[in-house]
């Protein structure tokens, strides 16, 4: 009888777990749950280590696992290695946390954004939407089409490559290139 029960409840759970990332995209080949957070998501892709590790070390853990809502436009290990040789390293060093936090923050807005909210602020705005960010930055969104692009304050752009990966605590969308702070 017992373990009927047990059977029972663990297929519950399972199921539960299942249709808690079903709606989600796969990022970096790891299901994300959308009851889980997004830090507790983000250690599980593969394609987003440096992320991690950067928020780690910026001291942003707590504060991205917290209630939020926060969208992240969370940059790719690729976006990354796309910067200046050393400047991953060099962000990472204690004596920088400063910049990191200033640079990480930049790719975090108090609130929860999916892309279809996105593109009707875009669409409210005449073709581009002002986001102003946690960190302090102004962000331009824009779309065409299906294809959700961000620029930073130095005019760089990032496509959002993953949208609308929903977390507990808000939603990420995952970009192919980091967002700097203009100076």
């Amino acid at each position: 009888m017992n373990f009927v029960k047990l059977s029972v409840s663990a297929a519950a759970a399972a199921i539960v777990a299942i249709s808690a990332q079903a709606d989600n995209p796969k990022v970096g080949g790891a299901p994300m749950y959308a009851d889980k957070t997004i830090v507790e998501n983000a250690v599980n892709s593969a394609d987003h280590e440096t992320l991690v590790a950067a928020v780690k070390a910026a001291g942003l853990v707590d504060t991205l696992s917290g209630e939020g809502p926060f969208t992240v436009f969370a940059p790719t290990d690729e976006a990354f290695g796309m910067l200046k040789d050393g400047t991953v390293e060099t962000l990472l060093k204690p004596e920088n946390k400063d910049t990191l936090t200033k640079i990480l923050t930049c790719h975090v807005v108090s609130a929860d954004a999916m892309s279809e909210a996105i593109k009707g602020m875009v669409d409210d705005d005449g073709g581009m939407h002002p986001v102003p960010t946690v960190g302090g930055c102004t962000l331009q969104a824009t779309y065409d089409g299906d294809q959700i692009m961000i620029e930073d304050e130095r005019g760089r752009v990032a496509n959002v490559t993953i949208a609308d990966v929903d977390q507990s605590n808000g939603v990420i969308h995952v970009i192919d290139t980091v967002l700097l702070p203009a100076g």
